[in-house]
């Protein structure tokens, strides 16, 4: 399918890659935690315009951990914006148990298979490489999780294949987020010329 769709916003946010020096996944976030360990809620309002009780309802929840001292590191900023970039065409709940199955309890650390943030680098990735190709299609979806996540190291037998199917459905609600936009766009289009 070549559906000749790109994002030029970075994922999960409402920023231009243009305009944060094209980078996303770790060296976006790199750029935001660059003078502290952590950002305040009104920091990560701006960057990717969920509103404050948006926020507290998903940690109420369960869905994100609490900010410690109220300010969030960069693996609940990652979960927050991977929930972000997929909430327009999956369900929330559905959105946790899919990132259950990735790293079970959010407050549990040692059943994760891979850190929030490394989780949002590889979909950044595997997105940025997705964009860049003439066409896409489940095939070539495939083929470039499994080329990305190559330099993955299991923490458990079977997680490469969790973090692959996991990926997999990603990397597809992400392109119906951005159909879903298109469509959007167009329809308010159409309207205004009424």
């Amino acid at each position: 399918m070549n559906l000749e769709i790109n994002d030029s916003l970075i994922p999960g946010t409402r920023l231009k890659k243009s305009e944060m020096g094209n980078v996303t996944g770790l060296e976006f976030l790199s750029k935001v935690f660059y003078i502290s360990e952590g950002v305040m809620l009104s920091q990560i309002r701006e960057v990717s315009g969920i509103d404050g009780s948006t926020l507290q309802n998903w940690t109420k929840r369960g869905w994100v951990a609490n900010a410690r001292l109220k300010k969030y590191n960069i693996d609940q900023v990652a979960h927050i914006l991977i929930i972000n970039m997929l909430r327009s065409c999956i369900q929330l709940d559905k959105i946790a148990l899919l990132l259950h199955y990735i790293n079970g309890k959010i407050d549990d650390k040692s059943d994760d298979i891979i850190r929030d943030s490394e989780l949002y680098d590889y979909i950044c990735r595997i997105l940025d490489k997705l964009m860049e190709q003439d066409v896409c299609s489940m095939a070539s979806i495939k083929e470039t999780i499994r080329e990305e996540i190559a330099d993955y190291e299991e923490a458990m037998q079977g997680a490469a294949d969790r973090l692959a199917n996991a990926l997999e459905i990603i990397i597809v609600a992400y392109y119906a987020a951005l159909i879903k936009r298109r469509s959007d766009e167009m329809l308010t289009a159409l309207m205004n010329r009424r």
